[in-house]
């Protein structure tokens, strides 16, 4: 699918594109930070997820300027991404998750590293947690194998190990240039005639994996997928409402994903295989939590019960 011509294009480097739910507070600073730290001729587009929190309005007060899409539901992440990606109209196109803050000129410095480097599809650039901690952001193509190391913990056993921990590139400090199977949907810059080439996002995924699918397909495409540490933005994590039925909800909103992912990739025997092992996992995961009399038990019994739920009859819960 190509995205719309429009005469704009060429006066617009970067289209910045927005995804917001219930983030009212932290989406300002982002804001903020974009029309205080962004030197090149850019467009915000912000899409809402019928939030309920006066995101909306703030925006229409605040930050006018903003090209403001207000969805009368939740669309979830891709389609709502796609949303803004069909209205943009830059040359560059960054996916921007509300939660971060642009630091030291990051957008600029990003659209110049592109510009020298013809060759990459997709880049993403550092994100901090604090003044001391880097984010261990971008990760491996999630295949059956590593979909096995996650769910049943091996990962986080070994996570230097540069085979059981490369799920997450557990063994690099993100302080190097390296090529990636997946650029975090946190900051993702896409030249505008990859998307022309590829296509937008899978809007089988509501959220989760879209990335995923998105960087194999750019490589696909034959072109790379970066993390570059020569820019920095911080990263905030979350700011929406959060619930005990929403985090079981959202965790199998990510079983799902995988599940399409490797439906998608790996055919219907690699979705078997994937709903196998998370059927295994949760069901260890239950067990476990049985064990733990605390807090922490409890919230892990409830998240091995809406993974069993869901992958025995496809029910997920409800929020």
């Amino acid at each position: 699918m190509h995205l719309k011509d429009n005469s704009m294009a060429v006066q617009i480097t970067v289209s910045i594109i927005i995804v917001n739910w219930n983030t009212r507070d932290i989406l300002k600073g982002c804001l903020a930070s974009i029309r205080q730290e962004t030197r090149t001729t850019y467009e915000v587009i912000v899409v809402d997820n019928d939030s309920s929190d006066g995101s909306a309005e703030m925006i229409k007060k605040e930050f006018p300027e903003t090209i403001l899409v207000e969805n009368n539901r939740n669309r979830g992440f891709a389609a709502a991404n796609n949303q803004g990606l069909e209205v943009a109209r830059g040359q560059r196109l960054l996916l921007l998750n509300p939660d971060t803050i642009i630091l030291e000129n990051a957008v600029d410095v990003m659209l110049f590293w592109l510009d020298e480097h013809p060759d990459v599809g997709c880049v993403g650039c550092q994100v901090w947690e604090d003044e001391r901690t880097i984010q261990k952001t971008c990760f491996a193509e999630p295949g059956l194998w590593h979909v096995f190391l996650i769910e049943f913990g091996l990962q986080k056993m070994f996570p230097m190990n540069s085979i059981l921990g490369r799920p997450e590139y557990g063994d690099w400090d993100r302080r190097t240039e390296q090529d990636v199977d997946v650029v975090s949907g946190m900051f993702m810059l896409v030249p505008r005639d990859v998307v022309d080439k590829i296509g937008l996002l899978d809007e089988a995924f509501f959220i989760y994996s879209e990335e995923a699918d998105w960087c194999r397909r750019i490589r696909n495409a034959n072109y790379r997928c970066v993390f570059s540490p020569l820019a920095r933005i911080l990263h905030l994590d979350g700011g929406s409402k959060s619930t005990e039925q929403i985090r079981s909800r959202m965790y199998v909103q990510l079983q799902k994903s995988k599940v399409i992912y490797l439906g998608k990739h790996y055919g219907w025997f690699g979705s078997l295989l994937g709903r196998a092992i998370f059927l295994t996992s949760a069901f260890l995961r239950l067990v476990l939590s049985m064990l733990r009399r605390d807090a922490e038990g409890a919230a892990r019994r409830r998240l091995a019960k809406a993974s069993l739920i869901f992958q025995l009859t496809g029910k997920e819960p409800t929020v």
